[in-house]
């Protein structure tokens, strides 16, 4: 063998150890939960690898239930949930103790499916209870009538449609039909997975947008996002002050503005039916669950920096994804909880 094919193959072998010794110190995270903040949380952990090559995160959009679940069995490194933990279910993790850290803010919108309408629809909280309890039947209905004058309602039956896996949205949904319909509290109540009166199911925000848009005289319930991404009407839901407010960055920030003042500690809140003129009455935070140990040190260490990037730069990615970003009182906490994570 020549000196030059030599050096050649020793070349090309250091070459070869230095890109395996390169793979094996990439570090690879698995997360899994919300669909929510699903489209948020995919364009953050694309960013924050193109700034850590060696960090890659992957995040499964199955449903808070499910994120919660795969916590709780240790599949995942961490979860996602558009509701904060029960006191039960964090009593089930007994080795960690989990960390809520409010990531962005979003707004559910009744959206609707009415052939020969393309107004902006007004629905009252009790015109909303009564089309989810099956009381409200028809489009012609005259309570939707009478808050929606000059519109041509069709003489036809409402098509609900609702999650039908275990879901922070329908938490945050049913949250809100909690608060403004003693009904609806009575008799269905608020969490991921209820039994519902009436209805079609749709897995994900993903499958109620799509059941919404392929099933005439249909309404749903999906994320701002979901809505925008398919060019859906959704419609203005009276607030508690008594206007009708669509959701975007502003009415949904409103929403967030007097939590701010009052969090939790653990981050643990409610905002749906929020007081304030401007206020979008089913907004809510969404979370990252995060366990307060790791085995891994460089799980954590990487795991720390993309919390950082996330209040900071991250947050930044917020209005043009139709969320709202995080108030700065509520990102100063979150930045000092950070330190807890070992």
């Amino acid at each position: 063998m020549s000196v030059t094919r030599q050096r050649l193959r020793i070349a090309l072998s250091a070459i070869l150890i230095l890109g395996a010794s390169v793979g094996l110190s990439a570090e690879t995270i698995n997360a899994a939960g919300a669909t929510f903040p699903a489209v948020i949380y995919q364009k953050w952990f694309q960013e924050f690898h193109k700034l850590h090559p060696d960090v890659q995160i992957n995040y499964q959009s199955l449903g808070s239930g499910a994120g919660i679940q795969q916590l709780t069995q240790g599949t995942v490194d961490f979860g996602a949930s558009d509701m904060p933990m029960t006191n039960e279910q964090l009593s089930k993790i007994t080795k960690v103790k989990v960390l809520h850290f409010p990531t962005v803010l979003g707004g559910l919108v009744p959206t609707y499916n009415i052939p020969g309408v393309t107004a902006i629809l007004n629905f009252t909280p009790e015109s909303l209870a009564g089309i989810y309890l099956g009381k409200i039947t028809k489009w012609n209905d005259a309570a939707l009538k009478k808050d929606n004058p000059g519109v041509n309602f069709p003489d036809a039956e409402i098509q609900v449609v609702h999650r039908s896996d275990g879901s922070g949205t329908t938490f945050v949904w049913t949250d809100y039909l909690s608060k403004i319909s003693p009904e609806w509290k009575s008799k269905v109540g608020a969490g991921t997975s209820v039994a519902w009166p009436t209805g079609l199911g749709g897995k994900g925000n993903e499958g109620v947008a799509g059941t919404v848009k392929q099933t005439a005289n249909s309404i749903g319930y999906v994320e701002l996002i979901y809505a925008a991404q398919n060019k859906m009407a959704y419609g203005a839901i009276r607030n508690s002050a008594g206007t009708f407010v669509r959701a975007d960055f502003d009415s949904v920030s409103e929403a967030a503005a007097g939590a701010a003042k009052s969090m939790p500690d653990d981050f643990r809140v409610s905002i749906t039916n929020a007081p304030g003129k401007k206020a979008y009455p089913v907004s809510s935070f969404t979370w990252l669950l995060i366990p307060n140990k790791f085995d891994n040190a460089t799980k954590k260490n990487a795991i720390q920096q993309f919390l950082k990037w996330m209040l900071a730069d991250g947050q930044k990615f917020a209005a043009g994804l139709d969320y709202a970003a995080l108030p700065q009182p509520v990102v100063a906490k979150e930045e000092k909880q950070i330190g807890l994570i070992q």
